[in-house]
């Protein structure tokens, strides 16, 4: 008979959970299995997909298994239950066409309860003229469309190796008189085995179609039948509905320690898109004495990397103590096709 250990036993258990959260998980997202190349760009409110935070950008978005804290939410909200008791962050993507993306969040432990964080992240696209079929080249005013979400989300440790937690993100999206509004939803398990490899999963951006409505959707024709002189009809015009670009990721993570005061992390990731074609993302991160940081990432698509117009991430950080304070400025740089690189500046602060 084969005697098993309690910490063999401890083990077993652990992995029981995790592999049967990672079932769940599948079963939920069985439709984000569906994508293929003719359903590429198909997808709807794509602010979701955008990137937050420089540490886990800089690193290729590979960060599904290892991330934690405040900057989780994004990735993997699972992670969120892993931070200090307080934590706020502040982040500013330049992206392409002079588009910024301004994130915001906080997050708070409660102990024997969870960690519970706010989100909001918003698109500024700037000032945009206004043309007209009579006024191609612009009346002289101006809009802006406004992309908001806001995020709900919880996380917790279940044992003391396996975390789990989920977003509610509420997505609005308005240009001039026209909007559509809609609920997503993340969920996210992270898993610590006995001889540190860590795994990852994360189901992001499940939830209804989101569907186009205003005044600016209608417009005015004259009925067949009336009366030459008869004033135009008011017809409003029913938009189409678009899904959510829901995406699976499972990642793994490995803490290497070469020296005393010194870590090297190596983790990838395997990103599944219902609207768009499968990613590798892999990244290294050096940190020395946890205060500096050294980062590198790449992602690329399968099976066929050329119409990818991303290149290679770069990024450092810095973190330090002020009173009892943990303050961070980390930054990323990511090579660009077309357009100038995209950048990431990001403060965090924990209490």
């Amino acid at each position: 008979m084969i005697m098993l250990g309690e910490n063999n036993m401890n083990t077993i258990k652990n992995l029981s959970a995790f592999f049967l959260a990672l079932a769940v998980m599948q079963f939920c997202g069985s439709e984000t299995q569906a994508g293929n190349e003719r359903r590429v760009g198909t997808a709807g409110a794509n602010e979701l997909l955008l990137p937050v935070g420089s540490r886990a950008t800089a690193l290729g978005g590979s960060m599904t298994a290892m991330v934690s804290g405040v900057e989780a939410i994004h990735w993997n909200p699972a992670g969120v239950s892993r931070g200090s008791g307080v934590e706020a962050m502040f982040s500013n993507m330049q992206y392409i066409a002079d588009v910024n993306l301004n994130y915001f969040a906080v997050s708070s432990n409660f102990e024997g309860v969870g960690t519970f964080a706010l989100s909001l992240r918003s698109l500024d696209f700037g000032d945009i003229p206004v043309t007209t079929v009579n006024a191609p080249e612009g009346t002289g005013e101006t809009f802006s469309p406004n992309f908001i979400v806001g995020g709900l989300t919880y996380s917790r440790a279940f044992t003391d190796r396996i975390y789990g937690g989920f977003t509610m993100k509420l997505v609005s999206e308005r240009i001039q008189r026209t909007s559509a509004g809609g609920l997503a939803f993340d969920f996210g398990v992270q898993y610590f085995s006995d001889f540190g490899l860590r795994l990852g999963v994360t189901l992001k951006n499940l939830g209804p179609e989101m569907q186009y409505d205003g005044p600016d959707l209608e417009t005015f024709v004259q009925i067949p039948g009336q009366e030459p002189t008869a004033r135009p009809r008011a017809v409003g015009l029913t938009a189409a509905g678009f899904e959510l670009p829901s995406t699976l990721e499972i990642g793994v993570g490995y803490n290497f320690v070469p020296g005393e005061g010194h870590n090297l992390a190596v983790m990838g990731t395997f990103e599944n898109s219902n609207f768009g074609n499968d990613e590798f993302h892999g990244g290294l991160e050096y940190s020395y004495s946890d205060m500096l940081f050294l980062r590198g990432g790449y992602a690329m698509q399968a099976p066929n990397n050329d119409d990818n117009i991303y290149g290679p991430t770069f990024g450092a950080g810095v973190k330090f103590n002020v009173t009892g304070t943990a303050i961070a400025f980390d930054y990323a740089y990511r090579v660009t096709d077309f357009f100038d690189a995209n950048q990431w500046f990001t403060l965090k602060v924990g209490f």
